[in-house]
């Protein structure tokens, strides 16, 4: 088993004849897309739009396929210079279609009757969803040449902003105990089982930070702008607003869902304040033993214990889940460890064309490392269950995005949870699975509070690195309350964390909490039913790339704008808290 994923099955280099043909012909497939627009026929509404879908179909797989290799050859090295160049020429390239997708767009939208164009060919009928989505978003769409223009200045704009925090990030170094360590490595020992490398890590964790937070801040200010510029010009309130519209999600949905955790937040607050106790803190958890193991969990994983784990758990769940992640160990999809130059965190990305998914992690050899990639091959297998769509229905709206991920993280731990017999184990399991959903509840609250702030002051100041700081700690106060020690937080969560540096994705933090809760709900209805809900689910995820967040859901029965889902959901945590502060109070008295 190879510790680095292959990407032979894009390319297998930068000089490989296969590379250097598509990216010639990504230049002819700009030339013809924009001939295509210019011809486009208003007498011949189903006809024009059928043919420009075709070649958007091509579009999309040669150019994901370029975007694939470069972006994943630059996660694994953030220095690869080619990766750079080239993935700077397939922007401006795609960017050169801005003007005659949006001519197309502005085309669909003017169809008359464009139930009866969709309803004439079974091509647009499977892209009815599509269509009609573009419809509505005509209303925001600027003019052809504004369009292009805004997706030029992005390059050197949002993007490269985004580049250089992702840059400074996987480069900065922090020194501890007389090693060089990169911000992967450092963050991981938070989960040392020391309680003085874990403090000593996060000291000088939040030290390396000095040496970047200028240029991350400027970054951070100057996205933040240019999104709150956009949304403006395109007619939307605010840039939530954009984001809930174009993620199909109901703003009733995202209030029922706050709602619920302001509500339960006292529960979560209580597991760490009798974590802070157990680990001798008077005043509630110092952020430093926020991943703190407890219990007997102190193995570590290789990664064939890791495989194998998996692999015994999912053989209950799905055949087809279980051998998906087989086929993800054996055939090189996973990048498993981290270096210097390396992609913090984790991610998952599909290769739909290749029927596969390429994931990165930064193992560590933790029980949380083992749940991380559990959590990515979740997302590998919503990609296998949308594969038949066509190739331009293979997104699906951002709050959906981690209700696959979660669901697997669900399976892997009650499992585990249920066959546990040692107290300190099952004491160890309870802990991790209550820190990770603290982690989506808690932290995502307060990570949705600081971007809010800074949304809502972005166009009155400037914010230097110690007013993020300042508004950091501030949100961190307010979601996490009395169960962490106030003196002892992390002002730069803004710094490493890369969600907040996209010009095109802002507010990723809430699909986290909605993901953790959807998945807690339909996992709830998996013990309920059994067997006989893996096909529904599988259909839920299906549905996703061509369906709202709220339909998608009804699949399943349930109604996302009412409080009460989310309150089930929530509800289901009590008892592992109390069973929590049972097995602590056996084990440490």
């Amino acid at each position: 088993m190879n510790s680095e994923w292959s990407l032979d099955v894009l390319y297998t280099g930068y000089d490989s004849p296969e590379f250097k043909r598509d990216m010639d012909a990504a230049d002819e497939a700009v030339r013809v897309f924009n001939e295509a627009a210019a011809a486009m026929d208003p007498a011949d509404p189903a006809g024009t739009i059928k043919r420009m879908l075709g070649l958007m179909e091509e579009n999309e797989k040669l150019f994901s396929r370029l975007y694939s290799f470069c972006g994943l050859k630059q996660a694994a090295n953030t220095r690869d210079e080619q990766a750079a160049a080239y993935l700077g020429k397939l922007m401006a390239r795609y960017s050169a279609m801005t003007k005659p997708r949006t001519a197309f767009e502005k085309f669909v939208a003017s169809a008359e009757d464009l139930d009866g164009v969709i309803a004439s060919d079974p091509m647009l009928a499977e892209y009815g969803y599509m269509l009609k989505n573009i419809k509505e978003d005509s209303k925001h769409l600027l003019s052809e040449e504004a369009e292009e223009i805004m997706s030029l200045y992005d390059i050197s704009g949002g993007s490269a902003w985004g580049d250089l925090q992702n840059a400074l990030t996987s480069s900065v170094t922090a020194e501890f105990r007389g090693e060089t360590l990169n911000l992967s490595a450092i963050r991981n020992k938070a989960y040392d089982p020391d309680p003085a490398v874990r403090r000593e890590a996060y000291e000088a964790e939040l030290k390396c930070y000095d040496k970047i937070k200028e240029p991350v801040a400027a970054a951070l200010n100057s996205i933040k702008l240019q999104v709150i510029n956009e949304a403006r010009l395109r007619g939307f309130e605010s840039p939530l607003a954009e984001v809930l519209h174009y993620e199909r999600m109901k703003k009733e949905t995202l209030d029922a869902l706050f709602a619920a955790m302001d509500e339960f937040m006292p529960v979560f607050r209580d597991y760490l304040k009798t974590k802070a106790h157990a680990l001798g803190h008077k005043d509630g958890l110092p952020w430093y033993d926020l991943f703190a193991p407890m219990g007997g969990s102190d193995k570590t994983y290789t990664t064939e214990d890791a495989r194998d784990y998996l692999l015994n758990i999912f053989a209950g769940f799905d055949k087809d889940l279980h051998d998906m992640v087989e086929r993800a160990f054996s055939e090189s999809w996973i990048d498993f460890y981290p270096r210097e130059g390396k992609s913090g965190g984790a991610f998952c990305s599909g290769l739909r064309e290749f029927r596969q998914s390429r994931v990165l992690t930064n193992f560590d050899g933790s029980f949380s490392d083992v749940v991380t990639l559990a959590h990515e091959l979740g997302h590998a297998f919503h990609n296998l269950n949308i594969e038949d769509h066509r190739p331009l229905n293979g997104d699906y709206s951002m709050p959906v995005a981690e209700t696959a991920s979660t669901f697997n993280e669900h399976v892997v731990m009650d499992a585990a949870i249920a066959a546990a017999k040692d107290p300190k184990e099952k004491l160890a399991l309870i802990e991790s699975q209550l820190m990770d959903t603290t982690q989506i509840i808690v932290d995502i609250y307060s990570r949705y509070l600081f971007e809010s702030g800074v949304f809502a002051n972005r166009e009155e100041e400037f914010m230097f690195p110690d007013r993020l700081c300042a508004m950091m700690l501030d949100a961190e106060k307010k979601a996490y309350g009395d169960g962490l020690d106030p003196e002892y937080l992390h002002p730069y969560m803004w710094v490493c964390k890369g969600h907040y540096y996209s010009s095109g994705l802002s507010f990723y933090n809430f699909p986290y909490a909605f993901g953790g809760l959807f998945a807690r709900g339909l996992y709830a209805k998996y013990l309920e039913e059994g067997p006989e809900f893996v096909g529904k689910y599988r259909g839920l995820l299906h549905a996703t790339p061509v369906k709202s967040v709220e339909d998608t859901a009804l699949i399943a029965g349930i109604d996302l704008t009412d409080k009460e889902f989310w309150r089930m959901s929530l509800a289901s945590y009590r008892s592992r808290v109390e069973e929590f502060k049972r097995l602590v109070s056996e084990i440490y008295g």
